[in-house]
C-alpha cells in the first residue's frame, strides 16, 4: 500500500489513514498494512491513539474528516 493520503485529495478509510499516519511517524514500515491491520480494526491504545490523532488533525483543519463514512483526506482548503 502506498502511503500518499497526505498528498492526495482522494478519501481514505480510517484504517488506511491511520496506517499512513503511523508510517509517516516512523512507527510502521510502509509495507506492513496486512500484518498490522488488526491494530486499526480492534480496540487498543495504538489504533485508538492514531484515530484520535487523525481527528485532532481534522479539527485543526489540516485534513478533512467525513464523519458518516469515517474517512479522511488532505484538506482541500490548504491546496
Amino acid at each position: 500500500m502506498t502511503v500518499s493520503f497526505l498528498n492526495a485529495t482522494d478519501w481514505y478509510d480510517s484504517d488506511q489513514a491511520a496506517f499512513a499516519l503511523a508510517v509517516a511517524l516512523g512507527a510502521m514500515p510502509s509495507d506492513s498494512f496486512a500484518v498490522n491491520k488488526w491494530i486499526f480494526w480492534t480496540d487498543n491504545p495504538v489504533g485508538t491513539g492514531l484515530h484520535q490523532a487523525l481527528l485532532a488533525l481534522a479539527a485543526g483543519g489540516l485534513i478533512e474528516h467525513d464523519e458518516q463514512e469515517d474517512r479522511f483526506r488532505r484538506s482541500t482548503m490548504s491546496s
